[in-house]
C-alpha cells in the first residue's frame, strides 16, 4: 500500500540547511537565523494535517517514508522509516529526523538525510524566498527511487 500528499512552503532569507541531525518544514510565518534545520514556513499543512491514509500507513511498525522537497526544477529525496509509536500530532511542524527521537513532530526516524545534507543549489533557491513543493510517500515496502520519482511525476499536485 502507497499513500501520497503534497505539502507547499516557502523559503525564507534565513534558511540555512546546516542541521546534522534534522530538518523541519513549518506552518510559522518566520524564521531566525537560529533555525539551521528549518527549509520551509508558511506551509499549509503540518502533521496533524496528513492524510489519514499516509498517517496510517507511517504509524505502523515496517512502514517506509519518503519525503521528496520540490523547488522549481531541483528535487531531493529524503528517505527513513515509520513506528507506531509516532502519533504524528503536532498542529504546527513536521521534522525528519536521522535519529529513532520521538515526538509529537517527528515525520520520519533513521533518515538518510539532514538539513545539511540536502543539495545545496535548492537550499540556494529557499534562500531566495522561492516555493517549495514537499511530497510526503508513505509505503509499507521499500520504494526504489524511480518508484518515488513516478508517483511524483503521475500525481497531480
Amino acid at each position: 500500500m502507497i499513500a501520497l500528499d503534497v505539502i507547499r512552503a516557502k523559503g525564507h532569507f534565513n534558511v540555512k540547511g546546516t542541521h546534522r541531525n534534522t530538518l523541519e518544514i513549518t506552518k510559522d510565518d518566520y524564521l531566525t537565523p537560529r533555525g539551521d534545520c528549518i527549509l520551509g514556513i508558511n506551509a499549509d499543512k503540518a502533521l496533524s494535517d496528513l492524510d489519514e491514509k499516509v498517517k496510517q500507513i507511517i504509524s505502523t511498525d515496517g512502514s517506509y517514508v519518503y519525503l521528496v522537497m520540490k523547488v522549481g526544477e531541483k528535487i531531493d529525496v529524503v528517505q527513513g522509516v515509520g513506528s507506531h509509536e509516532l502519533s504524528l500530532s503536532n498542529t504546527e511542524k513536521l521534522i525528519v529526523r536521522r535519529s529513532s527521537f520521538i515526538s509529537d513532530s517527528t515525520l520520519m526516524l533513521r533518515s538518510n538525510k539532514a538539513a545539511r545534507d540536502i543539495r545545496r543549489d535548492l537550499i540556494e533557491e529557499l534562500k531566495e524566498e522561492a516555493d517549495l513543493t514537499a511530497f510526503v510517500i508513505a509505503s509499507d515496502r521499500p520504494l526504489k527511487d524511480v518508484e518515488v520519482l513516478s508517483i511524483i511525476v503521475n500525481s497531480d499536485p
